[in-house]
């Protein structure tokens, strides 16, 4: 059953599983096995060459892990999906599988810390060229895009500046160069986004964060074009960054809750980055919901919330931001984002912690910046705490 003409919070709980599973099972079973086995030759061998369908060995596919891969098809409108061991396997093996040597990739400098080592290191490496334009310089990214590229890679809202990108202007441009399209989605969530209807080719998530919810599973997914998504398939399965099906599992049930959370926490964060902007020792807040914000029009036209994250710069630099973190008491200091429970750090720490400080600051990423990913507490308890821990900053 397709559930794309139905709404997210529907689809979020029932794609992939509209048939029933074994002995009537309602729930998605965890097939915990490698290989499966066949009585008849004729059929194994129509299977493995993909005449029909089924499985054959769990490096390549699972039937848990199937009903993941449905799940973000629909709720992203997509052609297909892929699954991964983590997000940076996901970001990895598409740029592995579709590129080339002499390859050239137009990309943004506010991307996440994994994804600037890639385009700025590994890459090169590789005699792919890489330009990485100014983020919200749509004009410097369309001349580059103009003068030839194979892929666009993209990221918006953007970790941790949360900054925008017309997707829809961009994938035009990309378009009329004949590149493809890459669109990491993970601060949006399907709930919020769907960068394929907006000309994006393939969208990648860290299903670690929003998706899962939980910070008790490392995952990512891809979907998109099928044709590209054969591609990135095919080059995993033989790399072997595979998904285990009860890590599938616990993003499936993570999941099911999924509009659920982002509707609160995209209540939460709007009303704590509004009491942020109005702090005064509060330099600066970065959420695409404030209309303060630079990517706010575009933001309001592209997205249907504005997420669970946002960044902000404390007047007086580091210092500062180990009072206030030190001090907060409904916050985990951890990486990651987009769990129940809210976590927040800075950047040296958190999303850039692979990159220098002399690459951070050439990124426009500031030692007093703090990532708050916003969990689904009440909002009042989260900004007293905030209240509090800011009152010890002298």
């Amino acid at each position: 059953m397709d559930l794309k003409k139905h709404k997210h919070g529907t689809a979020s709980v029932w794609a992939g599983e509209s048939q029933l599973f074994q002995e009537g099972s309602s729930t998605v079973p965890i097939v915990n096995t490698v290989t499966y086995a066949y009585n008849d030759l004729d059929e194994w061998y129509d299977v493995a060459r993909g005449k029909k369908a089924g499985h054959i060995y769990s490096r390549n596919t699972n039937p848990t892990v199937a009903v993941l891969e449905e799940k973000i098809r629909q709720l992203e409108d997509a052609e297909a999906a892929t699954s991964f061991s983590t997000g940076m396997a996901g970001i990895s093996n598409t740029l592995f599988a579709l590129l080339e040597p002499g390859d050239r990739v137009v990309s943004i400098k506010d991307s996440y810390g994994g994804t600037s080592k890639m385009l700025l290191e590994f890459l090169p490496r590789l005699n792919i060229d890489v330009e990485l334009c100014e983020t919200e310089d749509h004009e410097q990214l369309e001349r580059e895009i103009a003068k030839g590229c194979t892929m666009v890679y993209l990221e918006s809202p953007t970790n941790p500046t949360l900054k925008i990108i017309d997707l829809k202007r961009i994938a035009s441009a990309a378009k009329k160069a004949g590149a493809i399209v890459v669109s990491d989605n993970t601060f949006g969530s399907p709930i919020n986004q769907n960068p394929l209807a907006l000309g994006v080719d393939l969208v990648i998530h860290s299903a670690t964060k929003f998706l899962g919810g939980h910070s008790d599973t490392l995952c990512g997914l891809v979907c998109g074009k099928k044709e590209l998504i054969q591609k990135i398939f095919d080059y995993r399965e033989i790399t072997g960054a595979t998904l285990h099906p009860e890590t599938a599992y616990n993003v499936i049930r993570g999941m099911k809750t999924l509009e659920l959370r982002v509707n609160r926490q995209n209540e939460n964060a709007m009303a704590i980055a509004k009491y942020l902007d109005e702090h005064p020792k509060v330099s600066q807040v970065y959420y695409p919901g404030l209309e303060s914000h630079r990517g706010h029009d575009i933001a309001k036209k592209q997205m249907r919330g504005f997420g669970g994250v946002l960044s902000f710069e404390l007047e007086g630099g580091y210092d500062h931001v180990k009072t206030l973190l030190h001090n907060l008491k409904f916050v985990h200091l951890a990486a990651s984002l987009g769990s129940v429970s809210t976590l927040a750090g800075p950047p040296r720490t958190t999303s850039h912690v692979e990159l220098s400080e002399e690459q951070r600051k050439e990124l426009g990423i500031s030692e007093s910046l703090i990532r708050y990913s916003v969990g689904i507490e009440n909002s009042e308890d989260l900004i007293d705490d905030l209240r509090q821990g800011l009152d010890l900053i002298e």
